[in-house]
């Protein structure tokens, strides 16, 4: 596939020769670990799971997101683990309502910020609880074969959020490619991250602290994009 990496195709692939790379990073300064993989595959020891956060928590002056799919699976290495480091950002992807489920497995893990990845959104979620939710992200689809994302899902969420003062980032609305039907959700872009809502009173959540805007803008986006094109995953690469 044209990357050391992939050498293996879609296989599951472990890489724990670069496990220690984060300690050499100048930057980014936030870490997607999983840009193309889920920590939380049945067939990742909990040992090996546990000698990456060992990392994280060694690297404390970076902020680290892992997101799955695998909520139970998560669930259980939680138990296992019982605390994750504090710069460890932990979330689960629900792409419609039949996963809703993940979002309570999510809640029973002891971790500082617990986030919601709602993408690519492909139905309504309905009534959320997003108590001990610190963050929520939604997005639609982009590729050849897209599925449109409707609007009325979107506000759903974003009311919720709202409502329930909850951090929420709006991604993109998806098409052929990402950036296609671009961002904007009723006139504005919700660029919200955690520590930008004050939680004793609504503030307008399309204005991000300038803190988490300066390290979302200077680092995500070029850090990830940068991920995603070279497949640079600082821990490992699972191929499903």
């Amino acid at each position: 596939m044209g990357v050391k990496k992939y050498s293996n195709g879609f296989k599951l692939t472990l890489h724990p020769d670069i496990m220690d790379h984060p300690f050499s990073l100048k930057q980014p300064k936030m870490i997607f670990v999983n840009s193309m993989s889920d920590l939380f595959h049945k067939d990742i020891s909990f040992e090996f799971v546990e000698k990456i956060f060992d990392v994280i928590k060694k690297t404390d002056w970076r902020q680290y997101q892992i997101l799955t799919k695998r909520s139970q699976r998560l669930q259980e290495f939680g138990s296992y683990y019982e605390r994750f480091p504090g710069n460890a950002w932990i979330g689960v992807s629900v792409e419609n309502m039949a996963y809703n489920r993940r979002i309570e497995d999510l809640k029973k893990v002891n971790a500082k910020i617990h986030f919601l990845s709602l993408e690519l959104l492909l139905g309504p979620l309905g009534k959320l609880d997003l108590d001990d939710i610190e963050w929520v992200i939604a997005g639609g689809e982009s590729g050849f074969n897209h599925r449109a994302c409707r609007i009325e899902w979107i506000r759903e969420i974003r009311d919720q959020c709202l409502e329930q003062k909850v951090p929420f980032f709006f991604k993109q609305w998806g098409g052929i490619t990402s950036k296609a039907g671009g961002r904007e959700l009723d006139g504005k872009s919700w660029s919200d991250f955690p520590g930008s809502v004050d939680k004793r009173e609504l503030v307008n959540p399309s204005l991000p602290s300038a803190f988490w805007r300066s390290i979302y803008y200077r680092s995500i986006l070029q850090n990830i994009e940068m991920l995603l094109a070279t497949s640079a995953n600082p821990f490992l690469q699972l191929f499903l």
